[in-house]
């Protein structure tokens, strides 16, 4: 099970950070995702990391921006957002796959219920 939280109204220019908290797997072993979704449109990839976390990688969109981190000794995957922009603006979702790196949808067993990032301009 995995859940998202620190979602928030900030303005933009300002910055965020979102946990994704694991319970009842072997967390630690798989890669974990970040997407996001705005009403209407596809959910899309935002950054992943690997298992031993020595690995990320990130759309272009949010590179140089949005840092992903993961803590596997609280189970917890994080990503720091800075520089948020009123595009940013979405529902955000953890999830968590085996196997190696991949951005798509559906390539991700287990998902979170999403935390909504909301930026002002």
């Amino acid at each position: 099970q995995l859940q998202a939280s620190g979602g928030g109204l900030v303005q933009a220019g300002g910055s965020l950070r979102l946990s994704c908290a694991a319970s009842g797997r072997a967390f630690s072993s798989y890669v974990v995702g970040w997407f996001r979704q705005v009403p209407g449109k596809e959910r899309e990839f935002v950054a992943a990391i690997s298992w031993r976390g020595e690995s990320d990688y990130y759309a272009d969109s949010v590179k140089g921006r949005f840092t992903i981190s993961r803590d596997n000794a609280k189970n917890t995957v994080y990503l720091e957002m800075n520089s948020l922009k009123s595009e940013d603006t979405a529902v955000y979702y953890c999830a968590a796959k085996t196997g190696g790196r991949d951005t798509r949808v559906s390539a991700y067993d287990y998902w979170g219920q999403g935390t909504l990032v909301t930026v002002s301009s």
